[in-house]
């Protein structure tokens, strides 16, 4: 009888502590979902929930909830853990590394662009990068793919797909164009030059492509990728400067020359190759063609006298470096919000908006401008347009009656100009994608 007792005091013992430990673990693990709701219920109100370039998908019938997508992500907050499935919290401010489809080990997750209400425009490439344009072929972020090790790669074969397909007999100046200078452009450029082709490399601004714009502080998440002619690069953590330092390092020690602040205004079929044309009248021929430009496209211009002079810019890339000067921020998108507020602290910041009030903003950045006009940190001019910038200041209209003020430097941020137009002038057929799946564990 006693060691009856004894035996189930033990056993109800260990049973009771199993019970604790379970409490504990259930309780431990709704606590950290409300904290995740809450979270997704607040990126909801401030307009951020929703993805804007490539993001995530979980699968919930394969996630297990291990959190490793959520350790792997640099941005943080998101994705989250809610009643042990992954989900998406801040979903437009990711930049689509990828760190999340690489960490989860049941590969849950695939890397999608568009959602089911917004589509998202993408050029028709098959499986060897070639558009519906016999000779014309795309890698990189226009085709979806931002993922840095992605484009890499893609560069790479595309050029090697290429090479396949080059008329041996062709009369052109060189074997491919590859317009763009960013990761898949540079990766094209070195694979090109690694296979003795003739190529000639043209970029709209500076080499890096869309890594050159990113903030100076912008911390690039990338896993190891093979770079052509230089070899396995193992980064998973480095900022803008390091990695375009590092691609600056490869162009030189490989001899290439890329042609920068050069836009391809057009590419014409001639005969059974192709002449492109740039901004500055140039005319290059060559049997084959690369796009490797981005999906953001070029900034949109206020055509305004003025603005072609060196302190008029269209990003800006280095806040912190800015002080004491009568800044002008034209725009009143988010773009445009964010930037003036980040030169509010140091600068005495104007901005002129053509429209009476916002009305297109994240209602926190709604908020945040509010605050910074009642403490005079941000003057908003509406309903103005800019009619022409000089050396010191910068005339406004508003209602046909304009008015100056002093000015050092101007910020504009009126949308760009993306290049859907130049693909079907050039013949590249664009569907729009709702929820496409760019890369998946499967493909």
């Amino acid at each position: 009888m006693e060691m009856l007792i004894e035996e189930i005091s033990i056993y109800g013992g260990g049973l009771l502590l199993c019970a604790l430990v379970m409490y504990v673990y259930v309780r431990t693990k709704s606590k950290k979902s409300k904290i995740v709701e809450k979270k997704i219920e607040k990126a909801k109100e401030e307009g951020i929930h929703e993805p804007v370039s490539l993001y995530p998908f979980i699968d919930p019938n394969i996630c297990i909830g291990g959190a490793a997508c959520v350790s792997a992500c640099p941005e943080k907050d998101i994705i989250g853990i809610v009643n042990g499935k992954g989900e998406l919290i801040n979903a437009s401010n990711c930049v689509g590394h990828g760190a999340c489809f690489h960490a989860c080990p049941v590969e849950a997750i695939s890397l999608k662009i568009g959602t089911e209400k917004r589509g998202v425009d993408l050029p028709h490439v098959n499986q060897n990068f070639e558009t519906n344009i016999k000779g014309i072929f795309i890698a990189g972020e226009l085709g979806g793919m931002g993922l840095i090790k992605n484009s890499v790669e893609q560069g790479k074969q595309a050029i090697l797909n290429i090479n396949q397909q080059l008329d041996k007999q062709h009369k052109a100046e060189f074997d491919v164009i590859i317009i763009g200078a960013g990761p898949a452009g540079i990766s094209a450029s070195l694979q090109a030059k690694k296979m003795g082709l003739k190529f000639k490399t043209l970029e709209q601004d500076s080499l890096g492509g869309t890594v050159y714009n990113f903030p100076r502080a912008k911390v690039v998440m990338t896993s190891p990728m093979d770079l052509p002619g230089y070899g396995n690069v193992k980064l998973f953590e480095t900022s803008k400067t390091e990695l375009l330092e590092l691609w600056q390092k490869v162009i030189h020690e490989n001899q290439i020359a890329i042609q920068e602040n050069t836009k391809v205004e057009e590419i014409k079929k001639d005969g059974n190759s192709f002449k492109v044309v740039t901004n500055h009248g140039e005319e290059f021929e060559g049997n084959k063609v690369l796009l490797a430009i981005g999906r953001r496209g070029s900034p949109r211009k206020l055509n305004t006298d003025g603005e072609e002079l060196e302190k008029v810019a269209y990003r800006l890339l280095e806040p912190e470096l800015i002080s004491g000067k009568n800044v002008l921020v034209v725009g009143g998108g988010d773009s445009a919000i964010e930037n003036a507020l980040l030169l509010a602290s140091e600068n005495k910041v104007t901005l002129s908006y053509r429209s009476e009030n916002f009305n297109r903003l994240k209602p926190k950045n709604l908020v945040k401008i509010k605050e910074a006009m009642e403490q005079e940190l941000v003057k908003v001019e509406f309903n103005t347009a800019v009619a022409h910038i000089e050396e010191s200041e910068v005339v406004l209209v508003r209602n046909s009656a304009s008015f100056s003020i002093p000015n050092d430097l101007v910020y504009i941020f009126a949308g760009g100009e993306l290049p859907t137009q130049f693909l079907k002038k050039s013949g590249i057929e664009i569907t729009q994608r709702f929820g496409y799946t760019i890369k998946s564990h499967a493909s």
